[in-house]
């Protein structure tokens, strides 16, 4: 728990993480409590919040249970006002500096590494687990903290679901497989998304794919600092639009990634928040026809000066297995 006042702040845990902190906790002083680190803090502004100056202490909203709520109501004196706070800290991480963007870079470099993997392993019949286990052990054997999210390998009619974990389906003999995944890099995650096709795909299959390109390329091309968020969703949406298929998009168009998977800003339609420079997002348009398939693309991009920097290094051509 960090406890953060005008002048100082306090990291509370207990003895199981004794030794890490002194590791890892940087611009805090470690406290050591054999209590709740929560009530802990709480007691600590009982003692010493009138010499600290603090008359107000906000809190997570978004990470704070009912319980643990009333619980810090009833610690922390009565002369402190408690004030929920929403995006406080995602705010100030959604600008990333020259450093974060670095470490970006390298984890969807050792991320987009798995899709050879991918490549490899997708044959009709191999389990969709046995896809993700391979992929998974790769990215260990490379030297990453860990997956992202929970791999996504949808095969056959699976691919239409948009979040589909990789499940004991067998691949199918013909229809696209939609593989979404990234790593922990540095503390740092990726994410990116291929799809792909067991046997020659039909002229309708092969639309689709070619409608979702276009659509994420479109998008893709609309990212620049000043352009209204909701302009970038708008890329990909009208066209998907046009080509009769909007109705089978159903979630937003992207995201921001950083120390976690899904950060600020949602790319979205009716967002009006302008991209600033700094700012790393997805974009991943898709298509799902329910009980048929589904198609996604997702690249990680930078927003810059004068444009953006697309990077995910992988080609986006359809690839037939």
């Amino acid at each position: 728990m960090l406890l953060v006042t005008g002048e100082r702040a306090f990291f509370f845990t207990d003895g199981r993480y004794t030794q890490q902190a002194k590791t890892e906790v940087q611009g805090a002083k470690v406290v050591i409590v054999r209590k709740t680190p929560l009530i802990a803090a709480a007691e600590s502004l009982s003692e010493n919040g009138r010499n600290w100056g603090v008359k107000t202490v906000g809190f997570e909203a978004e990470h704070l249970t009912v319980t643990t709520k009333n619980q810090l109501s009833r610690a922390v004196p009565k002369s402190v006002r408690l004030r929920p706070t929403t995006g406080l800290i995602e705010r100030l991480r959604i600008i990333k500096d020259a450093d974060e963007i670095r470490l970006l870079r390298d984890a969807v470099i050792a991320g987009a590494g798995l899709f050879d993997v991918a490549l490899e392993t997708i044959r009709t019949g191999v389990k969709e687990t046995a896809v993700a286990a391979e992929m998974e052990y790769s990215a260990r054997q490379g030297g990453v903290e860990g997956m992202s999210f929970d791999t996504i390998i949808a095969s056959g009619p699976r691919s239409a679901l948009p979040h589909g974990r990789a499940s004991q389906a067998a691949v199918p003999s013909r229809g696209f497989v939609v593989c979404d995944f990234g790593v922990i890099l540095a503390g740092y995650c990726s994410d990116m998304t291929r799809t792909v096709h067991v046997g020659k795909p039909g002229a309708a299959g092969r639309g689709i794919y070619e409608a979702v390109k276009d659509a994420q390329q479109l998008a893709v091309d609309a990212v620049k600092p000043g352009i209204a968020i909701g302009e970038v969703d708008r890329a990909a949406r009208s066209h998907l639009q046009r080509k009769g298929l909007v109705r089978y998009f159903t979630h937003s168009t992207g995201h921001g990634v950083g120390l976690e998977i899904h950060e600020a800003p949602r790319i979205a339609a009716g967002q009006s928040e302008q991209l600033q420079p700094g700012m790393v997002i997805t974009i991943e348009p898709g298509v799902y026809l329910p009980g048929k398939g589904g198609v996604r693309i997702e690249d990680m991009v930078l927003v810059t000066d004068r444009g953006c920097d697309v990077l995910t290094p992988t080609p986006k051509e359809l690839i037939t297995i």
